[in-house]
């Protein structure tokens, strides 16, 4: 049991996270856990407001995951393999993930492929651009395709080094290079 890929061609971003929730997985829907601040996050963010707005609601939440779809939002993850904490995953899975997650991104090709958290991201980042260049938060160097790469901070609730106000301003910063 996994969460299943929320993907269709002309979306605006594909977040990418770095596996599902054993929580999610169960529930069917991304980032279900209430400590997890991508939905209360992305809620405030100028990122949702179409969808936000289109759905005539305030605030977005994990039931919503299919219905961006409709707005230009997917979602999909490194590894599909469902573990409590990502720290379960191996560095084979995390590495053996990539091939499969960059042939999802040049087949859609979303305008963005917004991954969360350095972790997940920086095996994609050593296949895009070498072992020796380091992965910073924001708009990177390297493409797939024509689908330009974001990283955000990661938002699970694990991740003490970046606060709501912080995680919202990435998803802003996402917003404001898309333009929407």
């Amino acid at each position: 049991m996994t969460l299943p890929d929320l993907l269709t061609g002309s979306l605006d971003v594909a977040f990418v996270g770095i596996n599902p929730s054993v929580y999610s997985a169960e529930r069917g829907h991304y980032f279900a856990s209430a400590s997890n601040r991508f939905w209360p996050c992305i809620s405030r963010s100028a990122l949702s407001l179409r969808a936000r707005t289109g759905l005539g609601i305030e605030r977005l939440g994990p039931e919503h995951d299919r219905g961006l779809l409709a707005y230009g939002i997917g979602f999909t993850d490194l590894v599909k393999r469902p573990t409590p904490k990502a720290s379960d995953l191996t560095t084979a899975e995390l590495a053996a993930g990539v091939k499969g997650l960059l042939k999802k991104i040049d087949r859609y090709r979303p305008r963005v492929a917004c991954f969360h958290g350095v972790t997940g991201y920086r095996y994609v980042h050593r296949m895009l651009a070498g072992a020796a260049s380091e992965a910073a938060l924001g708009l990177q160097d390297v493409r797939v395709g024509a689908t330009r790469i974001f990283l955000v901070p990661n938002p699970s609730g694990a991740n003490a080094h970046f606060s709501r106000d912080d995680q919202t301003g990435w998803y802003d910063a996402l917003a404001a290079y898309l333009q929407v």
